[in-house]
């Protein structure tokens, strides 16, 4: 399934016509705009099409309830110059065909490299409340193995790590994930030039930022809810007290059941 991105990303022209609304913008400033909205706005995988810039800036401020004008504006970049995930905001262009989900009520992960930022037992302890933060409203039990293949393989990486969508650096893209499935489905993988911290000191949040990917790992989309934990920019949140918001326990309820119901797995 994370075929489909990589086939659009190969498929999309090099570079978008500089619109007139971009007048005065040096070139820096345009190469962030295309690359953003070719990397989390384009998702016509089937033919050679001119991407319209003003179309793709309309659909980025639908997604974070701007006022849709196609014409770029300081917030508008501002953005876009956000740390955030990598996975797709937009629906069609996702790894997310068809709504995938697991179909076990007992998923296995494993830690495959840690951070050096953290000791490895915080990056674990960690991850285990990450889990528990979505198992805590779903009917699912999340188990962790210590070696072989798991359901869920989580690693730290630098740039080029294997899977066709290489790490930017610090500040930019912080983590992405895999929906559930065969091979790489379900993996979560960090960029290990961030600053990773358990949130007592500044840097990227690792807790907040699992929590998040681990919600793609389960199979949900990005939320345009700025209170959401599956909205694709990193937030600065209160690791002891923030929870999942209404709309992040409706998506993965939709997938998962209540565990105040009996849900059979087919």
């Amino acid at each position: 399934m994370w075929l489909i991105l990589l086939g659009a990303l190969c498929l999309l022209s090099s570079t978008l016509a500089m619109p007139l609304e971009a007048g005065g913008m040096g070139k820096q400033h345009w190469e962030l705009v295309q690359n953003y909205l070719k990397r989390y706005y384009f998702h016509d995988s089937k033919t050679r099409v001119k991407i319209n810039f003003e179309d793709k800036l309309k659909e980025m401020q639908k997604f974070f309830g701007l006022p849709v004008t196609g014409i770029l504006s300081s917030h508008v970049t501002e953005i876009m110059q956000k740390p955030r995930c990598g996975v797709p905001d937009v629906l069609e262009y996702s790894l997310f065909p068809g709504r995938p989900k697991w179909t076990s009520n007992v998923i296995t992960y494993r830690v495959v490299s840690y951070t050096r930022d953290l000791p490895q037992s915080i990056v674990d302890q960690l991850l285990a409340k990450a889990f528990n933060i979505w198992s805590s409203e779903i009917p699912l039990h999340f188990k962790r193995v210590h070696w072989g293949k798991a359901d869920i393989m989580i690693s730290f990486a630098r740039r080029d790590h294997g899977d066709s969508f290489p790490f930017d650096g610090p500040g930019k893209t912080l983590a992405h994930a895999f929906a559930p499935g065969d091979g790489i489905g379900g993996d979560a993988h960090f960029d290990e030039d961030e600053d990773w911290t358990d949130g007592s000191s500044s840097g990227m949040n690792f807790l907040y930022t699992a929590t998040h990917e681990l919600g793609h790992s389960l199979g949900l989309s990005h939320s345009s809810d700025p209170n959401s934990i599956m909205y694709p920019t990193y937030e600065d949140r209160d690791s002891k007290n923030f929870r999942l918001s209404q709309d992040d326990i409706k998506g993965i309820q939709e997938l998962y059941g209540n565990v105040d119901n009996l849900y059979h797995f087919k």
